[in-house]
C-alpha cells in the first residue's frame, strides 16, 4: 500500500485545507500562530510535507472556522467516484 501522501485523496485534503483557509482571510503565518506553531508549519502542511493527526486536524479545522465532520464531508464529496478503491474491512470478524 502507497503512502498516503503520495496518494491522490492526500492532494484533494491539501487542497481543502488551503482553500478554508483562504477563505478564513488568514495567511500562513497567522494560521500556524493562532495554532501556537512555528511559522513554517502551515507551509509544510500545505506542500505536503507535514502529516497532521486527527486531533491537530480538528484544531486547524476550529482555526479555520469549520467544522471537522464538514470538512470531511467536503473531502467525501471531492473524491472521485472509483470503483478500484478497498472494500472496508469487517471488523467484526
Amino acid at each position: 500500500m502507497p503512502k498516503t501522501i503520495y496518494k491522490p485523496e492526500h492532494a484533494v485534503l491539501l487542497t481543502l485545507l488551503k482553500k478554508h483557509r483562504k477563505a478564513a482571510g488568514l495567511t500562513q503565518v497567522q494560521c500556524s500562530k493562532a495554532l501556537g506553531r512555528p511559522q513554517s508549519f502551515m507551509s509544510d502542511v500545505e506542500s505536503g510535507t507535514r502529516r497532521l493527526d486527527i486531533v491537530q486536524l480538528r484544531d486547524l479545522c476550529k482555526v479555520l472556522g469549520i467544522g471537522l465532520g464538514e470538512l470531511v464531508g467536503e473531502f467525501e464529496r471531492s473524491l472521485p467516484v472509483d470503483d478500484s478503491v478497498v472494500a472496508p474491512v469487517d471488523l467484526e470478524k
